[in-house]
């Protein structure tokens, strides 16, 4: 087998259990699924996909070693990421009853109004990009599973490559959240899944201030 694509298949083996573990992006996703309908959840998972792109091009260029080395920089973007989960989460519980009957998210409509598209890629996008667990992580493997020789290029492209799964991933969830028994199943639980998923997301924060760089 070519050294680069043991090198793809390494990351991808490792990179596919992060993908489908809970977490910020996953209540994100499910939330813009039932709240705001099947388009804003399936850009808000292009937003993701961009954002580890983001965490990519750092680690590559070394900026990744840099914060994971300087406590001042990673609690900079660990209370950045505190501050934005706790926000979204205040944001949920304080949301008002949406409609999320079949017929109201019937052609792309949204139970709560439309959502912009800048907005539903900005949520999924800071989702990702203010979690610093993301710094250590794409260091950990890039450092252990890429050769040091390995071109600068093929690095990009191997982030390509996962950020198209980790999109293919959130869309899918995007699609069968929002399939019309989905809808039906959790139309009747509007705020509920607001109030939990608000709890979620701050729950999330206040797991992520107790986060210590290592």
């Amino acid at each position: 087998m070519h050294p680069y694509l043991f090198e793809l298949a390494s990351l991808m083996a490792i990179f596919s259990f992060a993908i489908v573990s809970p977490g910020a992006d996953l209540a994100m996703v499910m939330r813009q699924s039932l709240v705001h309908g099947r388009r804003a959840a399936i850009v808000t998972s292009f937003g993701i996909g961009a954002s580890l792109m983001f965490h990519l091009t750092y680690t590559i260029l070394g900026l990744g070693l840099i914060i994971s080395q300087s406590i001042y920089l990673f609690n900079i973007v660990k209370w950045c990421g505190v501050a934005y989960l706790v926000y979204i989460g205040v944001k949920a519980l304080r949301a008002s009853k949406a409609d999320l009957s079949v017929a109201a998210v019937k052609d792309g409509e949204e139970g709560k109004g439309e959502q912009s598209l800048l907005r539903a890629f900005g949520l999924g996008f800071l989702a990702n990009a203010l979690n610093p667990k993301a710094v250590f992580f794409f260091l950990s493997i890039f450092s252990t599973v890429v050769s040091a020789h390995t071109p600068m290029a093929v690095k990009f492209g191997y982030g390509l490559v996962m950020a198209i799964c980790l999109i293919a991933w959130f869309v899918s969830v995007s699609l069968f959240m929002t399939t019309p028994r989905m809808r039906a199943a959790f139309g009747r639980a509007s705020q509920w899944i607001d109030r939990a998923s608000g709890l979620v997301f701050i729950a999330l924060g206040i797991k992520l201030a107790t986060e210590k760089a290592h």
